[in-house]
């Protein structure tokens, strides 16, 4: 597989950096993850943490050297996150679970497949244009999707911070069907967390990523976020890919919802007979193997 990837994070004007980003790779497939800790609950960043190092160490389990199904994986995957989040708020004895938001992307077979739970996105650009974007889990977003207010009016709407799920709520995240596109040449996926998408235009972000290199657009974002956030800056963090193949198969994929449109939803644990769970013991088994990584100051990937 041939892509340029970017990233970058920023405390912005908060006390400690809740977002927490990851990228793995084997030699026919790759992952993308960034998450969100949320502030108002405690401890969000331990809640982005293990649910991005358990997927990633999901991938490298189960990438030999690519995924059997990706959209079973990210279900999987998602599930398994909230699950040791929960564990681990009752193993700490906090008053609430730590809890955090989520978007994640696998690169495979010439494609990409993604999810996401809360409101980190990723926009999917083609030729000068967003083929994709991500329906932020909010109730602005439903506020928006039933007709009841304009998108324009969402970054100032009293409840633009009021989300419907994450990773460690009272209840299980509902997760939508991934998504899938085969990617074309010079695609360009980005995956960030509010900080980045919430001061930014998406006429900004176009411009950005279509008149410089990946390398240089992505920093040049996260700056302009910052500074039209000002004082209240939040944590600014994304990752971006570029796919540089100039040919994949011919391998056909079945048509996914554009942003805007109504989106299957599906109870993965209820449905899907090849649903793998990890029992209490393997999750607690990858908290503490992700703890002791952690401590031995294994370096991030």
């Amino acid at each position: 597989m041939k892509f340029q990837l970017a990233k970058e994070t920023r405390l912005g004007a908060r006390r400690i950096n809740q977002d927490r980003v990851g990228h793995w790779q084997t030699s026919d497939a790759a992952l993308l993850v960034v998450a969100d800790g949320l502030g108002g609950h405690a401890r969000g960043e331990v809640a982005a943490e293990l649910a991005v190092e358990l997927m990633g160490a999901a991938f490298q389990r189960e990438a030999k050297p690519k995924l059997a199904d990706p959209d079973a994986f990210l279900a999987r995957a998602m599930d398994e996150g909230h699950a040791a989040i929960m564990l681990e708020g009752e193993r700490l004895r906090l008053p609430e679970t730590p809890r955090t938001v989520i978007v994640a992307c696998v690169l495979q077979d010439g494609c990409a497949y993604w999810t996401h739970v809360g409101d980190c996105r990723l926009y999917y650009f083609r030729q000068g244009r967003i083929l994709h974007r991500t329906r932020d889990h909010t109730v602005v977003q439903q506020l928006i999707d039933q007709g009841r207010i304009r998108e324009e009016a969402a970054a100032s709407h009293p409840e633009r911070n009021r989300l419907i799920q994450c990773l460690g709520g009272y209840q299980k995240p509902r997760l939508e069907a991934p998504q899938r596109e085969r990617l074309a040449k010079d695609d360009i996926l980005v995956l960030c967390s509010d900080g980045l998408w919430g001061p930014l235009t998406q006429r900004q972000l176009l411009h950005a990523l279509l008149s410089r290199k990946l390398d240089e657009a992505i920093p040049e974002l996260v700056q302009l976020a910052e500074t039209r956030a000002g004082p209240q800056c939040d944590n600014v963090t994304v990752l971006a890919m570029r796919w540089d193949e100039e040919h994949v198969g011919e391998k056909t994929l079945p048509l996914t919802p554009q942003y805007g449109r109504a989106t299957e939803v599906r109870d993965f644990t209820a449905t899907d007979p090849d649903f793998v769970h990890m029992t209490d013991e393997e999750i607690e088994k990858a908290i503490e193997e992700l703890k002791e990584a952690l401590r031995k100051g294994t370096p991030p990937r």
